[in-house]
């Protein structure tokens, strides 16, 4: 018998294992992986004054009106977006229940760009009056919601922070926090913002009597010095790690953040180089913390004519599948006819990835032949692909059980990297 060569001992073992315990540490505190949570496909943007209980349902009757009108049919909207027909009729009836089921995955009350400067008076009424809209649509309340403040540069500090006090406390009172609740803290420039940010969810939680934890706020990356620090590091990586675990996602402002670095107004768009450098540093200081991505808006809307109706939507339907095939699984919608060509993307994105990617998944659980070499990490990419498509209603749990042999457990497992 061949005698074994190796000749380090139980002591040069344990020494590695001293050496590097601080740094297994470090790597499972600051990167915790996929926290397994659903992410909304999109975020609804509403001035604070235009909230009111049955809102996600008016945003979903006005966009089928919409449909019914600029593509009454699979064929002419096929048509009309330029997409395949056999495509569309897969995806046009699930358009059309998204609508009527969950118009709004993720509604965000805004008080600061889209709701602008007014009196102290009329924006504490405001504050109280959303909150009561927020809480009162009950069974008609989106899956996620929030507020969007003023930020925490010193002209709008104090205005922004009574305005989410007032609509805590209001909301608090109406009965609680709905699950799914963000706050979302706009033009960060500095680490320092988010710490103070995360510093004031903690005094918030205080006063108001909140469980420690349960207030987490979205970073929205708007300003030049959010990306790249005047040291010359990644802010946004800092800012992660300073929110201490309060910050859940990173939202790219699309036209705050082209102005800033001098793009023409006629240029600005979320598919402009600069726009693609600041979410690609975006997207690397938040890979394996956890923290999910949201792309930014068009300001091109779906309004007018019918050709102009469809021209908006044909450019918005390419910028959510650019994104979506990015790795940005979420993005800002403006107007309730955006919806339209939201979920016609988005399904679309995942029922034509379904068959390869549910095929490549079942070879890789049973260990079959394949021309493909797959590995955890992308059998992990490939389960959560078909999870994010079963969470927003483009994929059925039968077919895609039909096509992989495995159930949505399974399917959660591999997402998270506990499969066996």
């Amino acid at each position: 018998m061949t005698e074994l060569a190796g000749r380090l001992g139980d002591d040069d073992y344990a020494r590695l294992d001293r050496q590097l315990q601080p740094v297994d540490s470090q790597l499972a505190a600051r990167y915790p992986g996929d926290a397994g949570v659903r992410q909304p496909v999109h975020t609804v943007y509403v001035p604070a004054d235009r909230c009111h209980p049955g809102l996600a349902g008016d945003w979903g009757s006005q966009a089928l009106a919409a449909l019914a009108e600029h593509g009454p049919s699979a064929a002419e909207l096929a048509d009309g977006l330029g997409l395949p027909a056999d495509l569309m009729a897969q995806l046009y009836d699930r358009v059309r229940a998204k609508l009527e089921r969950e118009p709004i995955e993720d509604l965000r009350i805004d008080f600061e760009d889209g709701y602008g400067h007014r009196s102290d008076g009329e924006e504490d009424a405001d504050a109280l009056s959303a909150a009561g809209a927020l809480a009162a649509a009950g069974g008609h309340a989106t899956p996620f919601s929030g507020i969007r403040f003023k930020s925490l540069e010193a002209a709008t500090r104090r205005r922004g922070v009574r305005t989410l006090d007032l609509f805590l406390g209001a909301l608090l009172g109406h009965g609680g926090l709905p699950d799914g609740f963000v706050v979302t803290l706009p033009k960060v420039s500095l680490t320092g913002q988010a710490e103070a940010m995360a510093d004031l969810c903690e005094r918030l939680e205080q006063v108001h009597g909140i469980e420690p934890g349960r207030l987490r706020f979205e970073l929205q990356i708007e300003t030049p010095q959010a990306v790249l620090g005047a040291d010359g590091t990644a802010t946004v990586a800092r800012m992660i790690h300073a929110s201490r675990g309060r910050c859940s996602a990173l939202h790219y402002g699309t036209y705050d953040y082209s102005a800033a670095v001098g793009v023409a107004a006629s240029y600005q768009s979320m598919d402009h180089p600069a726009a693609d450098h600041a979410k690609a540093v975006m997207q690397v200081a938040a890979a394996g913390t956890g923290v999910l991505l949201s792309d930014g808006s068009t300001n091109v809307l779906p309004v007018g004519g019918r050709q102009q109706v469809l021209a908006a939507w044909r450019l918005h339907l390419r910028l959510v599948r650019r994104s979506l095939e990015r790795g940005y699984y979420q993005g800002w919608d403006m107007h309730p006819a955006q919806l339209v060509t939201r979920y016609t993307g988005t399904y679309g994105f995942f029922r034509d990835g379904l068959a390869v990617s549910a095929a490549r998944l079942r070879a890789y659980a049973e260990k079959a032949g394949s021309d493909v070499l797959d590995e955890p990490a992308t059998a992990q990419a490939l389960a959560g692909f078909l999870v994010r498509g079963l969470d927003c209603g483009a994929l059925d749990e039968a077919e895609t059980c039909a096509l992989t042999g495995l159930d949505r457990a399974d399917l959660d497992r591999y997402h998270l990297r506990r499969a066996i």
